[in-house]
């Protein structure tokens, strides 16, 4: 079975910084596009930043120059480094990737269980 961990969510003061993990882990064949996402109260789901395999970056207007996305290749891992955070910044972080299994034609859209980050002003 596949599965995206996240940590690194917290309660963090406005101006401060927090770093989130995902990895992924299971009988994977290889990990394409890896991003993050974010959910508040009331409010749909959004794309925060992604990766892709060839180092492909896209990040929100709203996170730009705030925000770092990365990844280690070797441990199926994607971060997210969040810097200068905003009150608006709180949500619910959901990592997401696409995971192609062995022997599969096609990838597999996953989901993390999401991570909370508050952000007090």
């Amino acid at each position: 079975q596949v599965q995206l961990v996240e940590s690194g969510g917290g309660l963090v003061q406005a101006g401060g910084s927090l770093r989130l993990s995902c990895a992924a882990s299971g009988n994977i064949f290889s990990v394409n596009t890896m991003g993050w996402y974010r959910q508040a109260p009331g409010k749909q789901r959004e794309l925060v930043a992604s990766v892709a395999t060839g180092d492909t970056i896209n990040y929100s207007d709203s996170v730009k120059g705030r925000f770092t996305i990365s990844r280690d290749n070797a441990k199926n891992t994607v971060y997210l480094q969040m810097n200068s955070l905003k009150s608006e910044d709180t949500a619910l972080y959901y990592c997401n990737a696409d995971i192609r299994l062995p022997f599969r034609a096609s990838d597999n859209n996953i989901w993390g269980q999401g991570t909370q980050v508050t952000v007090s002003s």
